[in-house]
């Protein structure tokens, strides 16, 4: 099973000088967590997730219209769409993170991969193994090398 087999396809996307308010819209409206950032060529330079509204934004008293550029993740794991569900889960895992944006041959979001959608298709041992292997603070990730 590849990602294109398990992935949300053509996700809702934002731009860096879009707003804050404007990507949480977009989480609200699509029922997501994460929406991918892409430049006006549609290349994907980052995503915004609702962890970085909550904590790069509102904790620190920044206005909803602040510039999604300014809060979001820029260190992007990715995966194609023909890469294995194994190679999803150790991505994930490694990076720990719950969702993966799927590019194509030319850098553009096409999709993602969560947490979820494996779960749904993967065996239940696998779910499992990526559910604790994410989850894992990142101190015991540390101790433990992987990191």
């Amino acid at each position: 099973m590849e990602a294109r087999d398990v992935m949300t396809p053509d996700p809702a996307c934002c731009s860096p000088s879009d707003s804050v308010k404007d990507a949480a819209a977009l989480m609200a409206n699509n029922d997501c967590g994460e929406i991918p950032v892409v430049d006006q060529s549609g290349a994907l330079v980052g995503v915004i997730t609702d962890r970085d509204i909550a904590c790069r934004c509102v904790a620190q008293g920044k206005p909803a219209d602040t510039r999604v550029e300014d809060v979001m993740s820029s260190s992007l794991v990715t995966v194609t769409a023909d890469e294995g569900i194994d190679d999803c889960c150790k991505k994930m895992e490694d990076s720990q993170v719950r969702r993966l944006p799927v590019v194509d041959e030319e850098g553009k979001c096409c999709g993602i991969v969560s947490q979820a959608d494996i779960a749904r298709h993967a065996d239940e041992k696998e779910t499992g193994d990526l559910v604790r292997e994410v989850s894992e603070s990142t101190e015991e990730a540390a101790s433990a090398g992987c990191c």
